[in-house]
């Protein structure tokens, strides 16, 4: 196959000549020969760049990915945005659903993936915000987790499905239950409204305390967060 062009750099033209191929045949059976054909380089270029086939498609997929973490300009609305997120998620997986496969359909054992811990410190940071607002009933670790493991599922079960025959209200029926499970009732009514339990009070005064533990020695500091992990996971109150 002759190269379409020659514009860009080199690195450019490799990356996008390999996100190509992988989107169009998934990465197993990915050639360094067609890369460079595509690019219009020679194999020593790629590997000068990359190292090697897996460090360039490490480098294709964390290239993509990257495009999907960079967030709009934010609502103001934490809860709006962690929607938002949810389904810019599933989205960016129809997308490119070889990448996704390759980022989270093959994961080893006790070791987290590199290339989406930005886009997990972006829903840690929107929580937070709920959290301080009072909207969290979950520690906001706890809720991170939960509400990872169902925008993950649901679109892998989604990339699945035959195209013409896909459920999209499957995504917003999931997201609305996951997130039913860690905010609470006046979650979705004036983001300022008050903690309606001791839990939420514990959470929302965490989430405070970690923006700003001035006026606490270190070990008064974390005495007092040990109490409040505590009480937010306590469930011997209402909510």
């Amino acid at each position: 196959m002759r190269p379409r062009g020659q514009s860009g750099s080199a690195r450019d033209r490799l990356l996008l000549a390999a996100a190509e191929l992988m989107d169009a045949a998934g990465a197993d059976t990915l050639s360094t020969r067609a890369v460079c054909e595509r690019a219009g380089v020679q194999a020593p270029t790629l590997y000068h760049h990359f190292g090697s086939k897996q460090g360039l498609i490490d480098a294709v997929i964390n290239h993509g990915f990257t495009q999907y973490v960079q967030p709009p300009s934010s609502s103001g609305d934490a809860v709006n945005d962690i929607r938002h997120g949810w389904d810019r998620h599933v989205q960016f997986g129809l997308d490119h659903p070889a990448f996704y496969a390759l980022l989270y359909g093959r994961v080893e054992p006790g070791r987290p993936c590199a290339i989406t811990a930005p886009a997990h410190a972006m829903l840690r940071d929107l929580l937070t915000v709920a959290a301080r607002q009072g909207l969290l009933t979950a520690p906001v670790d706890d809720a991170a987790e939960q509400i990872l493991a169902a925008n993950i599922g649901v679109t892998l079960s989604l990339i699945t499905q035959p195209p013409d025959d896909r459920d999209m209200a499957l995504s917003d029926r999931v997201r609305d239950a996951a997130l039913a499970a860690v905010l609470t009732s006046t979650a979705k009514q004036t983001p300022q409204a008050a903690p309606a339990s001791r839990s939420g009070a514990a959470l929302t005064l965490r989430a405070l305390l970690d923006d700003d533990p001035s006026g606490l020695t270190s070990g008064e500091n974390a005495l007092l967060c040990e109490l409040l992990d505590r009480l937010a996971t306590a469930r011997t109150d209402a909510g």
